[in-house]
């Protein structure tokens, strides 16, 4: 399927000129930095220096005060208190912040994680149930909470008290308990409200540190769980969220807790060298697959291991249920794509709701968000647990589906999440009347062109640009996420050169690129591009234009010696001269 290339247009086009020439600069340079919001001299300057220091005050975080004061009597009557958490990554690793605090405090501390299948998220009577049977005194929820309305109210008529700790979107009511922290609720003038729930967490610890007269720096020892949090957990990563995502970064990759280290040991994967997509597609998965599959205590378990044994044998009971989980991932994909062949006619079909009874819960929402990358249109994919129907939505640019499923609210028992994401249960017989009001719903908001891939193009560029000072620029702007993409720039009339081959088993094209102007060639890559060969060669060696983002490739020689050299990774090539739009 071809690729329609859009070129990103900064609001202030004025501003690129000026910070080319405020900064000293490349155009490109300055067009990124445009293209992020960033305009001035001093914002670029607080861009390029993304400091700890620099981190917003936890006290302007609404019912900080009084989540502290509650925090700290605990700590000083040894309470025992109960970490509630989720079964998400941004879940565990935020529980695992909050458990290894208070035991540092040395408060009697315990946690808890529901069951996704027989709980669902959220607070449930039975976490509620445990917290009464062990005798906690305090509850302190993270990544969860802020609509757990009945839940506080049952938690005080129990005469506990409840902490709550959560970045979601609260309801028309606010829950009866000591504290509310959340950045998203209408009355908090938090001046950051893309805290990830882990970094809410963050904030606690840091406030109550600060109270307790304890070191500022005691806090950090927790950054590498907050990184892993904001990279899974799909957040913005600007403001503080890319302060504390490249500070935990240098914490993972310097000196990695025991269960981090042990989980990295047993994949492969090599301190010093993680980014945030390593996190993204390798150690995030892993954790989060211990909660896909009902087991997310033991994520838990791994990020708060002390020893090495403890820390190994979480690892590899991680991989193991990572593994099954993977497998489930496969056939799910691909009974979900035999559903689409014959039930779906893509032509007629703006959004596709698929229904299986027999489809694990856990993974429906990973596959959804393969189909959505597969056909560029929403997704619902739904199974049936205990007699309900319930599922996971995934959307595309430009169909918010949590609004959508908003206009379905009549139809559903339950539903949650954000523009691109969405959880729901409804009841067995509605599913018809769901599936034909989305449908109508999405055919009204979308149109043919949004159904084809888009690679957004941020800046044209001559490979001529390209250097050693550009690439160190180009380094200073991770780590990169959400709100701050790895930029892919665009180059017209360039040759091939040499003859392009095929690598690896998965069919990967590798070939050399120059332009007019450049000193040398460019080695580029293009995973699984491999159809692209037979094209290149019957376009026989006339320029074609590319899009592409750089990378640097690191490799070891027999003699163990290190090389490094930026390489072209490519998203696409476009073979007409028509095509050229970009210059």
């Amino acid at each position: 399927m071809p690729f329609r290339w859009v070129l990103a247009r900064p609001e202030d086009g004025e501003a690129v000129e000026r910070l080319t020439a405020e900064l000293r600069v490349p155009t490109a340079i300055a067009r990124l930095l445009s293209l992020r919001g960033i305009t001035s001299f001093d914002r670029a300057a607080s861009f390029f220096r993304p400091e700890l220091t620099k981190l917003h005050p936890p006290a302007g975080l609404k019912d900080m005060d009084r989540a502290v004061d509650r925090l700290v009597r605990a700590i000083h009557d040894r309470e025992r208190v109960l970490v509630y958490g989720d079964y998400d990554v941004d879940g565990t690793t935020a529980t695992a912040i909050m458990y290894l605090f208070l035991k540092k405090m040395k408060v009697d501390v315990h946690y808890y994680i529901p069951s996704r299948h027989k709980e669902g998220y959220g607070i449930s009577e039975d976490g509620l149930k445990s917290a009464i049977e062990m005798g906690a005194k305090l509850i302190v929820s993270v990544d969860c909470g802020i609509t757990a309305v009945e839940e506080a109210a049952y938690v005080k008529a129990k005469g506990m008290d409840l902490i709550i700790c959560d970045h979601h979107v609260a309801g028309d009511t606010l829950p009866d308990a000591v504290a509310v922290l959340d950045p998203k609720r209408p009355d908090c003038t938090y001046p950051f409200d893309g805290l990830s729930g882990a970094g809410v967490g963050y904030k606690l610890v840091q406030a109550t540190l600060d109270r307790l007269g304890l070191p500022a720096d005691e806090a950090y020892e927790y950054l590498d769980l907050v990184a892993v949090s904001i990279a899974s957990d799909i957040v913005p990563i600007i403001d503080e969220n890319r302060i504390l995502m490249r500070e935990g970064l240098r914490r993972l990759n310097e000196n990695p807790r025991v269960g981090i280290r042990a989980l990295l040991e047993l994949i492969r994967m090599e301190p010093g060298k993680i980014s945030t997509n390593h996190i993204v597609f390798s150690l995030g998965p892993r954790i989060n697959a211990a909660g896909r599959m009902g087991e997310a205590d033991k994520a838990v378990q791994l990020l708060i291991a002390e020893s090495e044994e403890e820390a190994k044998a979480a690892a590899a009971e991680l991989e193991k249920v990572n593994m099954d989980r993977r497998d489930i991932d496969k056939k799910t994909l691909e009974s979900a794509q035999r559903k689409i062949e014959t039930e779906i006619d893509l032509d007629t079909t703006a959004c596709m709701v698929l229904h299986e009874p027999d489809w694990h819960l856990g993974v429906i929402g990973i596959v959804a968000s393969r189909l959505v990358d597969q056909h560029c249109r929403p997704v619902v994919m739904l199974s049936t647990v205990d007699g309900k129907i319930k599922g996971s939505a995934r959307s595309i640019r430009g169909f918010n589906i949590y609004d959508a499923l908003k206009q379905c609210e009549d139809l559903l028992l339950q539903f949650g999440g954000h523009e691109f994401a969405a959880g729901l249960t409804m009841s067995t017989e509605v599913l018809p009347e769901f599936r034909r009001r989305l449908c109508a719903i999405s055919t009204d908001c979308l149109c043919q062109e949004q159904f084809e891939p888009e690679i957004r193009i941020d800046a044209p560029i001559r490979l001529s640009e390209i250097d050693a000072r550009f690439w160190n620029l180009l380094n200073q702007f991770e780590p990169f996420g959400p709100c701050n993409p790895k930029p892919v720039f665009a180059s017209d009339n360039v040759q091939v050169v040499g003859a392009p081959t095929i690598v690896g088993k998965q069919g990967h094209l590798k070939l050399k690129f120059t332009q007019e102007g450049s000193e040398y060639a460019f080695d580029a890559i293009g995973f699984k591009m491999h159809d692209q060969l037979a094209r290149l060669r019957e376009h026989g060696g006339r320029p074609v234009s590319i899009a592409f983002t750089l990378e640097e490739n690191c490799w070891t020689d027999r003699f163990k010696t290190e090389h490094r050299e930026l390489q072209l990774q490519l998203k696409d090539i476009r073979y007409e001269a028509t095509d050229a739009v970009l210059v």
